[in-house]
Formats: structure tokens, C-alpha cells, sequence
């Protein structure tokens, strides 16, 4: 099986060696267990001669035409952690090289596959549009601003649309090398699981928090903090649109536009956050933590921590932080 890593300037080293690591392995255990899998041919390939790492390491990559069809191509990260420059990332010549090159692949039948930033490399190719897919959950507001043809689900952590696969934050590249390769061997990818000790998981949920959300928005900044200094109190949007100075028909359509969330579902999903974060910093009772959060009683606090986090009161409890 002929995969393709289409690897740029500023690369993720995790993520990039992340899928490295899990293929050569999965070859490994492949031929030590005797497994009939066909073994993943890995080709480091880069637009530029010379590629160099967000950590400043070269990467020795292959360029040119000519190159035999693969079957997948995938792109690993960029190291940009913020959404100002993750935006000047993709306005570079090499990103729109890459664009082209993953058109021309995707057109040939290759499965095309992106983690954490990358996946923004394949909405601007516009491979995304008219798709699901997922992403960082802290870029989400960005990418859904600007990707609107996108159907986006940042709560999971993979999702597979057609021909295309994309896989949510940095770790996730673990995920999505995992996932590529229970395709081609379900026994094997699950073998190569527990070697790595990486156990599968759906969501991104259970680690989102909700204020490094990145909107680029000063009316939505402006109704976070209203509604963070507000969580114990009944939620109001007509109180919430004349804090965060706009109407309340604009604070619905630019949360919704950003979030993909209306005020009320964002305001629950603060208490949530809020929530969590008591149960594994302070000793204070369930009971008492809902009360804080503006919940009534405790059984509402557990349904909705099971629902958004898919964990109960006492998982989070034994988080160590």
C-alpha cells in the first residue's frame, strides 16, 4: 500500500512522527505475527526540496513528477497554534502547491486524510466542501467562519466522508494513522493500539475548553464574559445581547455562524466546563458544585456531564491535575 506524507514548512514533529511511528510498527507486528496485510510503503513527500519542522529539523523529502499513483496521501499538521497564524500559514505558495497536488490524487482515487491543522489545508483545496469533517476543537469558530460549506463536528474525533478522512487535535494523528490502518486490518491495528497504549476515542469533547475557543470576535468575547461572570444566575438573552453590545437576533446569528451553538446550548456548555473543572481541583460535593454552576440539583449536573463529556461526575473526580 503506497502512502503518501505530503509534509510542509512548520510541520507538527509530534504529529509528524506520530504517523511514522504507528505504520512502521504496524509493519512490524505484520510480519512478526505472520498477518497477510499488505505492508504500508511510506514516502515522506514535500513541494520543496528542503522541508524544515516547527522545531527546526530537516526533513528529507522527495519531490518531483513521476511519482507511481498511492492510495493515500496524508498531511500531517502545521505547528501554527493560534488562528492569526495558522491564517498567514495558509496563505503561503507551498500550501496552495499542496492544494493541487491533493485535487489531483483525490481526482485519481487516492484517500486523502489530514489531523489537527492540516484539515484546514484540505477545505482551502476545497476537497471539504460539501463534506463532514472534523478539526482542532479550538480552531473550530474559525474554520466553520470560514469554511460554511463544510458540515463540521469538532466534538469527534475522527470522521470519514467519502474519499476523505480528517482527524481532530495534535494526538490525533495517533487516532488517524490507527484508523487507516483498521481499513486494511482490523487485528492489526488493534495489536498495533496496544503497543502503543492508545486506546480508540470517539470525542474531543471531554477536552474541550470553552474560552480558548478561537472566534476572533469582540461580540462574542464580550458575552463570554458575561455569561462566565453570570453561570449561577437563570440565562437571559435579552441580559447576555445588551452585554455583549449587539442585538439579540445578531448574537444568536454570530454564535451560531461561528460556533455552530445558540447562546443558551454555549451558556450550558460553560457551566459544564465550570463544572469539571470543580470536580478535579476541589473537594466540594456534586451537590454543591451544581448549586455553584446554576443547576438546582445534582442529578441535572451528572446527565449533562455524561451527555457533553461522556463522563461521569466520578471519572472526572479522579483526574489528577
Amino acid at each position: 500500500m503506497i502512502i503518501y506524507l505530503l509534509t510542509l514548512d512548520g510541520a507538527f514533529d509530534t504529529g509528524l512522527g506520530a504517523l511514522l511511528d504507528v505504520f512502521a510498527v504496524a509493519n512490524e507486528l505484520a510480519e512478526s505475527a505472520g498477518l497477510a496485510t499488505p505492508r504500508f510503503s511510506v514516502t515522506l513527500l514535500g513541494v520543496r526540496k528542503q522541508v524544515t519542522t516547527a522545531q527546526g529539523l530537516i526533513v528529507p523529502v522527495v519531490t518531483g513528477t513521476g511519482l507511481p499513483r498511492p492510495d493515500m496521501v496524508i498531511v500531517p499538521a502545521l505547528g501554527a497554534k493560534k488562528p492569526e497564524t495558522l491564517l498567514i500559514a495558509l496563505q503561503r505558495r507551498d500550501v496552495a502547491e499542496a492544494g493541487r497536488l491533493l485535487r489531483h490524487w483525490n481526482g485519481q482515487g487516492a484517500l486523502i486524510a489530514a489531523a489537527c491543522t492540516a484539515t484546514f489545508i484540505l477545505a482551502e483545496a476545497r476537497l471539504l466542501n460539501g463534506l463532514s469533517a472534523t478539526t482542532s476543537w479550538w480552531l473550530a469558530a474559525l474554520f466553520r467562519t470560514r469554511y460554511s460549506l463544510v458540515s463540521l463536528d469538532e466534538s469527534r474525533m475522527l470522521v470519514e466522508s467519502g474519499r476523505i478522512v480528517t482527524a481532530g487535535a495534535a494526538l490525533a494523528h495517533v487516532d488517524l494513522a490507527l484508523h487507516l490502518v483498521r481499513r486494511s486490518d482490523p487485528e492489526l491495528a488493534a495489536l498495533t493500539a496496544k503497543y502503543f497504549v492508545a486506546d480508540p476515542r470517539r470525542s474531543q469533547a471531554p477536552y474541550v475548553v470553552p474560552n480558548h475557543l478561537g472566534h476572533c470576535d469582540p461580540v462574542l468575547d464580550r458575552f463570554e464574559r458575561w455569561a462566565r461572570n453570570h453561570l449561577a444566575d437563570g440565562f437571559s438573552l435579552k441580559d447576555a445581547a445588551f452585554a455583549a453590545g449587539a442585538s439579540e437576533r445578531t448574537l444568536a446569528r454570530r454564535l451560531r455562524g461561528a460556533l455552530g451553538k445558540s447562546p443558551l446550548s454555549y451558556f450550558q456548555d460553560l457551566r459544564v466546563e465550570c463544572a469539571a473543572h470543580l470536580l478535579h481541583t476541589t473537594s466540594a460535593s456534586v451537590e454543591q458544585i451544581a448549586q455553584q454552576v446554576g443547576y438546582s440539583n445534582a442529578a441535572t449536573l451528572r446527565l449533562l456531564l455524561r451527555r457533553k463529556l461522556d463522563r461521569s461526575a466520578r471519572q472526572l473526580r479522579s483526574i489528577q491535575v
